[in-house]
């Protein structure tokens, strides 16, 4: 007998494996684990990459919805203030200040006064509303001790060449707010530059919308500046951020790689150096940027959780194929491909396995074990699926599903030369409603306001609740007449509930398609400004969008 067999055979005596029964063990073990083992991490890598890639798009989409809605945001603020800028209010008495010196700019500066504070009370947003003129002085205020307007330098060139300046975001100390500056020109009616009006608008509105896209307990939104700082946070507040910064590097890779998940000593969370992984956005026209982020080990952990299944499912392979290899040997095989092929299946995204369970003890338990398995991963995929177009509260649709159903309808109604109609609801007085009575009641009203709009649409509407407290209704194939009709029911069917009927009502504005928008947002858009319409017209109402 060769040396080597005698080495081999003295081993298997040491570890009791020399009988027949011992070695077919060792040899089911072996043909059995390694490619198992093989298989599930196989699987494990695959469904990392898959997870890796699904924080990765929910960073990029949080970031870059909330970049969009900032800018937005801003350029409504701007809009504001242009229309103000305009009135003649504003622009004929600081001519008459300029015009009548010290002593005859007292009645006009009384006037200006007036008006902006008129302004400033309708607008809660605006911390302070601040004219000066065209070298900076302050002239007029809204406040009764008016606070100097930090504007950037050479902020008339700007003011000239973009019509309007976004200053720097700070704490003002006599506020004790956070708060950004914005300014317009103010034009004599020949073209002359008379100065600006500034506003003060406080970040706290900024912090509400950072809040409105944050998903989750660990994911956080933050406004940061080119070079780091920390404006806004949807968990901090602004008075707690200004102290906080991203390192030089750290912002210079965000910045490099805009769009690109990056991992990073984060700026909120438990402490200092917390490592996060997140991805940023900026905000068009501004040296700002919406920044995503969320703990590194929350990112990971479902990765950290699968891996530990992965384990145990091969541990408890390994387990009963040992068992049933020692009593059974080679008639193993069988329920062994079995498995293994169902797991290459589980692997390759096939999650409508169901094993047949032909012999009890630890194989039958593994194979069992097997089945629950996929039948909670189908379950767990047709749940995220709801969850992922439906909102929590009410049961409706969310707004990424209703956009989606709405460039679908448009497609469709296109193609078939069918109308459809667009219904957007607000409910009215919503936010004194929910001051004097709680958040939990104004859940209660938003989730019995969606029950009705549920139980008054039609099978084929989509219902969906678009933000906060407004609500719309895409109907296909209605026209302007059944929209309205519907619109009714809708406003009647509140107006007669016996739990939230005589302290909510909500106005309507309804559009159609082609007629009032031939894409999502100008359909939107026209419907959004009719219901506007009905809550200048008293609410409580339905509003059609204008031809």
């Amino acid at each position: 007998m060769p040396s080597w067999e005698q080495a081999v055979s003295r081993l298997l005596r040491a570890l009791r494996l020399d009988s027949i029964r011992s070695k077919l063990l060792v040899f089911a073990l072996l043909a059995t684990l390694i490619p198992s083992f093989t298989t599930a991490w196989i699987s494990y890598q695959q469904n990392k990459r898959s997870l890796t890639e699904k924080v990765t798009r929910e960073l990029q989409s949080v970031s870059a919805q909330s970049a969009r809605e900032m800018d937005l945001w801003i350029k409504e603020r701007l809009y504001e203030l242009r229309v103000f800028a305009s009135s003649y209010e504003v622009s004929e008495n600081l001519d008459r200040m300029a015009r009548g010196g010290r002593k005859g700019g007292e009645q006009p500066r009384g006037r200006l006064q007036d008006y902006l504070r008129s302004v400033r009370e309708r607008f809660t947003d605006y911390q302070e509303l601040l004219v000066v003129d065209s070298e900076g002085g302050a002239v007029a205020s809204s406040a009764a001790a008016p606070t100097p307007a930090h504007l950037p330098s050479g902020w008339t060139r700007t003011i000239r060449a973009d019509n309007a300046v976004v200053g720097d975001a700070y704490w003002d100390d006599a506020l004790k707010k956070g708060v950004v500056v914005f300014a317009v020109p103010i034009y004599q009616p020949g073209g002359r530059l008379l100065g600006a009006l500034t506003a003060k608008v406080d970040l706290a509105a900024v912090y509400r919308l950072l809040r409105r896209f944050t998903a989750g307990d660990s994911s956080r939104l933050f406004l940061i500046t080119g070079d780091g700082r920390a404006l806004v946070g949807s968990r901090s507040g602004p008075a707690e951020l200004t102290r906080r910064s991203l390192d030089a590097a750290s912002t210079s890779r965000l910045l490099a790689r805009e769009g690109s998940v990056v991992e990073y000593a984060g700026l909120g969370g438990n402490g200092a150096g917390e490592r996060v992984v997140g991805a940023l956005t900026r905000v068009p026209q501004l040296d700002w940027a919406v920044l995503a982020e969320v703990p590194a080990s929350e990112a990971f952990r479902q990765v950290t959780r699968l891996r530990n299944v992965t384990a145990l499912i091969v541990a408890a392979l390994f387990v009963g194929v040992g068992l049933l290899a020692y009593f059974l040997g080679l008639l193993i095989s069988r329920p062994l491909d079995r498995l293994r092929e169902g797991a290459a299946k589980v692997a390759g995204g096939d999650l409508a396995v169901v094993l047949p369970i032909v012999s009890g003890g630890e194989l039958g338990y593994v194979t069992e074990v097997f089945n629950d398995m996929t039948a909670r991963l189908r379950d767990g995929r047709r749940e995220l699926e709801r969850l992922s177009i439906t909102d929590d509260l009410t049961g409706l649709f969310n707004r990424r599903y209703l956009m989606d159903m709405l460039a679908l309808e448009i497609r469709r109604s296109r193609r078939m030369n069918h109308p459809f109609a667009v219904l957007m609801a607000d409910v009215d007085n919503f936010k004194p409603y929910n001051d004097a009575h709680g958040h939990l009641e104004g859940d209660k009203a938003l989730a019995r306001i969606g029950a009705i709009l549920r139980d008054t649409s039609r099978d084929v509407d989509c219902a969906a609740r678009y933000g906060g407290e407004e609500f719309v209704v895409l109907m296909p194939e209605t026209e302007m007449k059944g929209a309205v009709e519907m619109a009714e029911r809708i406003r009647a069917r509140l107006a007669d509930d016996a739990v939230i009927g005589k302290k909510l009502t909500i106005s309507l504005g309804v559009a159609q398609f082609p007629a009032d928008g031939e894409t999502p947002e100008a359909l939107l858009a026209r419907a959004d400004a009719a219901l506007y319409q009905a809550k200048r017209d008293g609410r409580d109402r339905i509003v059609r969008a204008a031809p």
